[in-house]
């Protein structure tokens, strides 16, 4: 009995050691095929994985190639209108390829073809973008169709940016006949009312000196204008022109009688220029050029330098000596500063020429002159402002060794 005993329990260790063998293979199979599964699920998922990126490559590289194309249209600031297609006649294109320009600018392609159908326009666009020649274009164009003394007026918020429109407005008209002048402050206003009486076509003025003559010059007067233009609208009412402008108005034509046709250019829309649009502008288009604030343009290369300020000197001179040869626009904080740097670099060899608000205008309009002389026979350094609160300090970086 006890041997019989001891072989069953030989049989039943057995058997449980080969139940366990039995489920250690089926577990390990199980662990197999989950392996298998996972490995199977990983490649899936990397494929997958693949074909998303794929898919997202393709999807930048469309993208890419559309914010490209996006960003070359709005960089550029030339169009492919030709000023004839914009409606503009023979006699004015030949001027304007007379002054180079092929093709008309963005803001020039929207705002003309509205303008030349007597509609009021608000330009919204840059700085350097086309504006003089957006609002010229179409004055010069219906006053070859209804000839008129007195027949436009343009505002600018300073000085030096009256006489630039004046000078567009001058080598437009002159082969049309159209007669202008400029009307500014500083200048005698003698000789200004004697040009005033001889009743030009386009008058190009800042506000406060064409109050002046408004008010006190006897004879003149604006009661049959057909064409008011405001340039860099946002910079004439952050001067302070508000009353002057409302003073002009009240001379002029009524926009609601359609005598007047207005139009408004500016940089951008506050609202100040929206309250004037309102008071000005009768059933206005919004021409608008796109632009991000604080955006430079992509070819620029920005350098910042910090240097204690007992060396600014020292490595402006030797930044301008670098850059021999090349066109150089120098700002300064004051006027004091402006004067000191054009006599230490024309001490140093350099031909520079300062431009500041404490100068008088007939000075200021030498200086003009000369940088425009520069421009012609030499390469130069450049310091030019925006209004009598800059100061500008121009320099030729012909080097005399």
């Amino acid at each position: 009995m006890m041997k019989k005993d001891k072989r069953e329990k030989k049989i039943k260790k057995k058997r449980k050691v080969s139940d366990v063998k039995i489920k250690e293979e089926n577990v390990d199979q199980e662990v197999t095929k989950e392996t298998n599964d996972m490995e199977s699920s990983h490649d899936k998922i990397k494929e997958e994985k693949v074909d998303v990126k794929r898919e997202e490559e393709r999807n930048d590289d469309e993208h890419g190639s559309d914010n490209e194309q996006n960003d070359e249209t709005e960089g550029d600031i030339i169009s492919s209108s030709t000023f004839a297609s914009l409606g503009i006649n023979e006699q004015l294109c030949k001027a304007c390829e007379s002054l180079g320009w092929k093709n008309a600018t963005q803001i020039q392609s929207q705002s003309i073809p509205l303008a030349l159908k007597g509609r009021d326009v608000i330009g919204l666009a840059e700085t350097g973008s086309g504006k003089t020649a957006a609002f010229t274009l179409p004055i010069l164009q219906s006053l070859m169709e209804n000839p008129s003394k007195l027949y436009a007026v343009i505002l600018a918020p300073t000085r030096e940016l009256a006489f630039q429109i004046h000078e567009v407005v001058r080598a437009l008209g002159t082969s049309v006949g159209c007669t202008s002048v400029a009307i500014v402050g500083g200048v005698d206003s003698t000789q200004q009312a004697i040009a005033l009486a001889r009743m030009p076509h386009i008058i190009v003025a800042t506000p406060g000196r064409l109050v002046d003559h408004l008010e006190n010059t006897k004879g003149f007067s604006l009661s049959r204008l057909k064409y008011l233009v405001m340039d860099e609208a946002d910079r004439m009412l952050s001067m302070d022109f508000e009353e002057e402008l409302n003073k002009i108005l009240d001379c002029i034509p009524d926009y609601t009688t359609g005598k007047r046709r207005t139009m408004l250019f500016s940089a951008t829309m506050t609202s100040k220029v929206q309250k004037l649009q309102r008071a000005s502008l009768h059933d206005p288009v919004k021409c608008e050029v796109q632009t991000h604030k604080f955006q430079t343009p992509k070819k620029l290369i920005q350098n910042y330098l910090f240097i204690p300020a007992k060396y600014k000197d020292c490595y402006f001179t030797y930044l301008i000596n670098e850059l021999a040869g090349q066109s150089v626009l120098v700002f300064v904080a004051t006027c004091n500063n402006a004067q000191r740097l054009a006599l230490m670099l024309r001490n140093l060899g350099f031909s520079a020429v300062c431009l500041h608000g404490q100068m008088t205008q007939p000075k200021r309009l030498g200086a003009l002159v000369s940088l425009t002389d520069i421009n012609i026979n030499h390469s130069c350094i450049k310091l030019q402002f925006n209004d009598d609160l800059h100061s500008i300090l121009s320099i030729n970086l012909r080097v005399v060794m």
